[in-house]
């Protein structure tokens, strides 16, 4: 039996822009093992270009967890344009505070799931953001992710499906810092 590690127990390194060349496939490769047998999807398999679009954003911010040398979870996002907080269409009124970043993507391995491990990579790609806000999409058909991260501040405002063949997501906004 292998032995359990906790969140606790990980080392969280902290990665940007210009680190994605090193961390690329890093990423990819905890995405399609997160993914399991939906990593067939086509929507899914799009996944190496939404990598290489959010890692293009100068001020991209990633953290990756290592279990040793061994990466076990990942959560990237970058900020949004300011002006152009999609999010501002799912309520009336929106807040007054509108910096928001935009929390593109988180991936936990299978293995290590239930460990704390998607908390501690949330915490720690959005603390000490200077932002107001952070929103982030949670496919509609899985609602124990929106649970999670209702537990952890996000509540749902609306919904939206961004790309004709993407999921019907959930758009879940929270004020930073996280309570």
């Amino acid at each position: 039996m292998e032995p359990t590690v906790s969140a606790a127990d990980l080392d969280i390194r902290r990665f940007g822009h210009d680190d994605l060349p090193r961390i690329r496939q890093t990423i990819i490769d905890l995405h399609a093992e997160a993914a399991g047998s939906d990593r067939d999807d086509d929507f899914k398999k799009k996944f190496p270009w939404f990598v290489d679009h959010w890692g293009g954003n100068p001020d991209f911010a990633c953290v990756i967890a290592y279990d040793g040398d061994e990466a076990v979870g990942f959560a990237y996002g970058a900020p949004a344009t300011l002006g152009r907080e999609w999010w501002r269409e799912h309520l009336n009124p929106a807040p007054e505070k509108a910096v928001t970043f935009s929390y593109s993507e988180l991936a936990v391995s299978p293995k290590r799931r239930k460990q704390g491990v998607a908390h501690a990579l949330s915490r720690a790609l959005l603390e000490d953001r200077p932002e107001d806000l952070a929103v982030l999409l949670v496919d509609v058909t899985h609602p124990r992710v929106q649970a999670l991260y209702e537990s952890w501040g996000f509540r749902k405002i609306g919904e939206r499906q961004p790309f004709p063949d993407s999921p019907v997501y959930a758009v879940m906004l929270a004020e930073l810092p996280l309570k």
